[in-house]
């Protein structure tokens, strides 16, 4: 299995839109849009998004798109965030995607949040080098509540 990461093509958003439709993954990432079915909503923010000075990659596993990741925000306060198709968990995709961004992305320190109950991602993140810096709550639009999420630091 070939875990590469490439620029994202306008052909790679329709992919992204399914994915983000997918209810159990919606779930488990728990802070997403507010209507992630809103498709004019999801095209304007990507097209914000590609046009900024964010680093954006989609993850592609033996020629086919599987999810996205990328580094956003000011400097000195990125973050990185990434989505695996849910077809694709549990194989080290988003594992070897985000060390493979964190190669390419060398500025330091970047953070991530993690809803504290969605233990894959938070593995993904330990395994690439991130460790816990707080706990906060927040608003989880995909499940209606405040919830606990775990804010991660990677420094070196």
């Amino acid at each position: 299995m070939e875990v590469v990461l490439r620029e994202v093509h306008d052909s790679d958003l329709p992919v992204f839109f399914r994915q983000m439709n997918d209810p159990e993954a919606l779930r488990m990432a728990a802070f997403t849009p507010k209507d992630p079915a809103d498709r004019d909503a999801f095209d304007a923010h990507w097209a914000r998004l590609r046009t900024s000075s964010d680093v954006l990659r989609t993850i592609l596993v033996d020629g086919d798109v599987v999810g996205s990741t990328a580094v956003y925000g000011e400097p000195g306060e990125r973050e990185v965030t990434y989505w695996v198709d849910r077809a694709y968990w549990g194989q080290g995709i988003a594992t070897a995607a985000l060390r493979a961004l964190l190669a390419e992305v060398r500025e330091r320190p970047l953070y991530a949040r993690a809803a504290a109950d969605n233990t894959g991602s938070l593995r993904v993140l330990h395994k690439c080098g991130f460790r816990q810096a707080a706990l906060a709550r927040g608003y989880a639009q995909a499940r209606g509540e405040e919830i606990d999420e775990v804010v991660l630091t990677l420094r070196d």
